[in-house]
């Protein structure tokens, strides 16, 4: 591991689910459920951060979308990673992919632009979480940890088993149970 100071909760956290997905990863599509309801049953952050794999024709493309809804709420953003991870079968190509998303954008009464990225900045972001995935040394998606602010135990743990991870967060739970959530700096 090369940067686990990435590892961490966010401030006013003392435990979350820090992910590295790849929208058009299978696994990843299986991942998202249980993610999602451990992430509302323990009331813990979910962090989901972009790493679209090379060999898939799509991924990047709607990691950028997905960033561009979080734009108009971050629950919108959270959603549509949710509908096309339900809905990756029948994405097959980035074509298929641009009509789910206009699909996805008028069924929100949102109106999707010509570009949806025309400074690149949305663009920027993803690569910006690839680089920081490589940094930390993802080998595969989805790469799931349990993390914890100021724990008297380990500080992330990676969930290999999937069938582990309330387990976990109930472990990191009861280590940072003493602990007061990390503040944030008052500027």
């Amino acid at each position: 591991m090369h940067a686990p100071a990435a590892l961490k909760p966010p401030a006013g956290a003392r435990v979350a689910i820090v992910e590295f997905e790849d929208m058009e990863c299978p696994d990843c599509g299986r991942a998202n459920p249980l993610l999602k309801e451990a992430a509302a049953k323990y009331k813990i952050p979910w962090v989901r951060h972009d790493f679209p794999l090379p060999m898939h024709a799509w991924s990047f493309n709607a990691a950028v979308n997905a960033r561009w809804f979080d734009t108009k709420s971050k629950a919108m953003g959270d959603e549509y990673r949710d509908e096309v991870f339900a809905s990756q079968i029948s994405i097959t190509t980035p074509q298929v992919l641009a009509q789910f998303t206009e699909k996805f954008a008028q069924s929100h009464n949102v109106a999707l632009p010509f570009a949806i990225d025309p400074q690149g900045k949305l663009t920027a972001e993803v690569k910006t979480d690839y680089a920081l995935g490589q940094r930390i040394g993802i080998e595969h998606t989805p790469t799931i940890w349990v993390v914890t602010a100021n724990s008297k135990g380990a500080p992330f743990v990676e969930v290999v088993d999937r069938t582990k991870l309330f387990q976990l967060i109930d472990q990191a739970l009861a280590d940072t149970k003493s602990v007061a959530p990390a503040k944030t700096a008052h500027k």
